[in-house]
Parts: structure tokens; sequence; C-alpha cells
């Protein structure tokens, strides 16, 4: 009885990839075309969205997040399933396979052909387990940015909102609370939107602001 390379539990069948790791891992593979459409709406803040400081520390709109810009690029979740596929092929001894078309058909084409041979990764690929993990971790790190878990409980007072009120200039320090329902801090007063990746400069800022207020 082999030991599933996943989660490291006995396989009944003698695979490499127990059948729950095997589900497990072609839902993934599915969900990967729809995780890359998912992306787009965080490649650059809208307008109104609290992403940086200008001037005198108001809101300014942050350029392409680079680490998104990456994942849906030549070399992100396209250029992963790829070089799986390419090993795959190799592995079986066929013949590679030049990619052909835009980012989004390539990676239908790549998750099509990784599907079609979930069989054989599951039970004979030696680097089943590594291929496994691998998509997991791909998968978790979109989801991530798409749907994070939230860093403050729901309701939770925040802070003060640190943005910059035009045209007097002044700053708006309503209270930010993290409405239930909602997976970015809106202030309720000046309408700024602070999406989950400026969280940790959105502590740096309202952290500024409070010493700020205590030294005046």
């Amino acid at each position: 009885m082999n030991t599933c390379q996943m989660c490291e539990r006995p396989d009944e069948i003698g695979g490499l990839l127990c059948v729950g790791c095997t589900k497990a891992t072609v839902v993934r593979l599915e969900s990967l075309p729809a995780l890359h459409r998912g992306l787009s709406p965080f490649l650059q803040p809208a307008g109104g969205v609290g992403a940086g400081r200008s001037g005198k520390g108001g809101p300014a709109p942050l350029p392409v997040n680079e680490d998104i810009l990456d994942l849906r690029g030549p070399g992100g979740l396209v250029g992963a399933a790829e070089r799986w596929l390419d090993d795959v092929r190799r592995g079986r001894g066929h013949a590679a396979i030049t990619p052909a078309g835009g980012i989004e058909v390539r990676l239908q084409a790549a998750v099509a052909g990784l599907l079609a041979n979930m069989g054989w990764i599951a039970l004979s690929w030696p680097s089943a387990g590594y291929f496994a993990k691998d998509i997991r971790d791909l998968v978790n790190s979109v989801r991530s940015i798409i749907a994070p878990v939230p860093a403050v409980a729901v309701g939770q007072r925040v802070g003060n909102c640190p943005a910059i009120v035009p045209p007097a200039g002044t700053l708006c320090g309503a209270v930010l609370r993290l409405a239930p329902g909602e997976k970015a801090l809106r202030c309720q007063w000046c309408g700024t939107v602070y999406p989950p990746y400026v969280w940790p400069q959105l502590k740096v800022w309202i952290d500024e602001d409070t010493k700020a207020r205590r030294v005046a």
C-alpha cells in the first residue's frame, strides 16, 4: 500500500495521490481560469481608492500591482500550468506542445492538458506530490488576494480615516469599521476605499496620524 504524496495517508488503490487529494487537485486546476479572470479588478485601484498618500498625506492611486500583474502574465498562472504540462508530457514520452494564443487561451489549454493526464499523474507520476502541492499553493495565493481572510473582525473599529479631503485639505478623521459583508474598508464620511492589500500601509498612516495628534 502506497502513501499519498500530498496528505501522507495510506492510499488503498496503490497510487501516488489518494482519491481525495486527486479530486481536490482537479477542482483546483478547474478553478485556475476563473481565478485568473478574478485577479483583473485588483490590477489597479479604481478612482477614490485610498492606496497611497500624496503631498500632504492625502490618498493617491498606486501604480499597477506588480504581484497581480505577474500572476496574470506569461510567468504566472499560465506559466506554472504550462511548465507542469511540459513535465507531464516529458514523463509520458510525449512531444512538447508550443503554446499558442493569448494568456487566457493558453491557460485553458494547459489546464485541459493537465486534467486529461490526472489519472496517470495520480497513479504513476513520481512528481505527483510536488505538482499537487504547487497547484494548491498557487490557488491559495490567488484566493488570498481575491477573497482574503479579513485582518480585522467585522464591525471592529479599525481607526480614524487618514484621507485628506479636498478642497480644504483637511484630515477626514472619521472612524473606520469593516461593515458586514464587505471585503474592503470604506469610510462612511469621505467615501475613501481601502482594499485589503493596502491595510498594512493603512495601519502605518493611522499610527502616524495618532502620534501627530498626541504631539500637537
